[in-house]
């Protein structure tokens, strides 16, 4: 039988082979159940740490698989509304579970999106309908493809496994900041889609859907969409994504339960990569293991209760302009596979309570989100800019001065004008973010650099509207049959949570048959 060896510690010039040889000489074979790098320890090497199957002489370890129950259709198929990893998850468990469905996605194919996104970065050019927010693969597709999570879902595997089965890199099922990389994700994407086709899932790209159709006691009827057609389902799935204002607002009209939720706005910061790596690995910043360094900061105002904390962290990767709308400016962060740009970047957030700033204005989220960016905007057009994103030396920042009009070399394909962001963020954002960076130079010394730029503004972390649903159902509590799913419903935050969330969506439409 297998055995199953926990926190193994492999030094920088040994390899985990000679260690499991030490341990079970004739093993036939070994499984990397987990691996991390601990890097903290100041006074020796990192190290990397491993959980590990070893197979027995006559044994074989066996690929772990997911066997699931086909069902019988019933009725007409489940609608589905976006096709981020959310609607892409829930319509793929649903064709394995022997469900075809229908899935609409407002923006293109992921080989057409990124056409129009180049021309975005290049030209300023923003098309409404495929950006980094909107189109196939969703927001996750150019953001690092980062697959950290925090939560505890038993589909996390099944996730991670069907990733590597449409072309993800296997070692995403063990490492402990797995991530597949944007430039990789964007073949896997394709190879879903195709099987989701092959498998019974009607797509429909450039396809908007304008309306939720609902009887006279508000049960689900199906979509309409901006071509007028309607198509009929007592089961419709959103997941349209945290970006979506126009459906959170449609929602409030057919007059389904929302709620304020809380979320986090801020800047994105960025550092030479070879900053970061000293920073994290010291002497051994330039060891052919260890690669691009990450990191993970956070702070905790106790008098004012207010978290300040780094997000979406990207080693070796790229700033983007991210926005949706032509009057505002968003941006965000990626990094392709092998993490190899100069520059490591991050967002820098502050939480925002909903209920402190905003009481029972359901929509004073979205709209404070709205005016920074548009604000944003105004900066870099005030400045004699138009598709470049705003940006202050971090120094400059904290001191709250104009500064030299010469920014530092940048990642973002959009270019970078010099603004004054700290007059661009409100007082207490601003004091909160000074307060977190003063905190994170303790926590990394040298995280305060004349080489680091802020860039803004870092407003899509989440949704500030919450579509309530029922804890058991998952169903829309006002409105049976619809089932919001992922970050624009309030219930994910990255791209492993969305999708295990569209997972147990397409399990709660096959509990309700059964």
């Amino acid at each position: 039988m297998s055995k199953i060896f926990n926190d193994l510690i492999i030094d920088l010039d040994s390899n985990l082979e000679d260690k499991l040889q030490d341990l079970m000489p004739n093993h036939n074979g070994y499984r990397i159940l987990k691996q991390s790098i601990d890097a903290r320890s100041r006074k020796k090497s990192p190290q990397f740490v491993y959980s590990v199957e070893i197979a027995e002489t006559h044994e074989t370890l066996s690929r772990k698989e997911f066997p699931l129950e086909k069902m019988n259709p019933q009725g007409l198929k489940p609608i589905i509304v976006g096709s981020g990893p959310a609607g892409l998850f829930c319509a793929l468990r649903l064709v394995e579970r022997g469900i075809p469905c229908l899935l609409f996605e407002r923006g293109s194919q992921a080989e057409e999106r990124m056409m129009g996104i180049n021309q975005f970065w290049r030209y300023g050019k923003l098309n409404p309908r495929n950006n980094v927010c909107f189109g196939e693969g969703g927001a996750g597709l150019y953001s690092d493809g980062k697959l950290i999570t925090r939560i505890k879902s038993p589909h996390i595997p099944y996730v991670l496994r069907r990733l590597v089965d449409f072309g993800a890199p296997e070692e995403i099922e063990y490492l402990s900041n797995p991530h597949v990389g944007s430039d990789r994700l964007r073949r896997v994407i394709p190879k879903l889609r195709q099987y989701l086709i092959a498998c019974g899932c009607e797509i429909y790209f450039n396809t908007q859907v304008r309306e939720i159709l609902t009887s006279s006691n508000q049960q689900i009827k199906g979509v309409k969409t901006e071509q007028g057609q309607e198509f009929y389902s007592p089961t419709v799935v959103l997941a349209t994504g945290h970006s979506a204002e126009d459906m959170l607002y449609h929602l409030h009209d057919l007059g389904v339960t929302l709620e304020g939720k809380s979320y986090a706005i801020g800047l994105r910061v960025e550092h030479p990569q070879s900053t970061i790596n000293q920073i994290q690995f010291r002497n051994y910043a330039q060891h052919p293991k260890l690669g691009s360094a990450n990191y993970k900061v956070t702070f905790h105002d106790q008098k004012n209760n207010v978290g300040v904390y780094s997000f979406c962290m990207c080693p070796g990767g790229y700033i983007l302009s991210s926005g949706t709308e032509e009057e505002g400016l968003v941006c965000n962060g990626m990094s392709n596979y092998r993490r190899n740009s100069p520059w490591a970047n991050s967002a820098l957030v502050v939480s925002i309570d909903h209920e402190k700033l905003f009481g029972r204005d359901l929509f004073g989220g979205l709209n404070f989100r709205r005016d920074l960016e548009r604000k944003a905007k105004q900066l870099v057009q005030s400045a004699g800019g138009d598709k470049q994103l705003p940006a202050q030396k971090l120094t400059d920042f904290l001191d709250e001065r104009q500064g030299s009009s010469q920014l530092l070399s940048t990642s973002s394909p959009s270019g970078a004008i010099a603004t004054r962001l700290d007059q661009l963020m409100p007082s207490f954002l601003r004091s909160r973010l000074q307060a977190g960076i003063g905190e994170f130079h303790k926590q990394m010394k040298g995280f305060i650099s004349p080489e680091a730029q802020l860039f803004a503004i870092e407003s899509r972390t989440s949704c500030p509207i919450r579509v309530v649903r029922n804890h058991e159902t998952l169903e829309s509590l006002s409105h049976p049959g619809l089932y919001p799913a992922g970050e624009g419903a309030g219930y994910a935050g990255g791209i492993t949570s969305a999708a295990c969330d569209g997972v147990n969506i397409a399990e709660a439409i096959v509990n309700r048959w059964i």
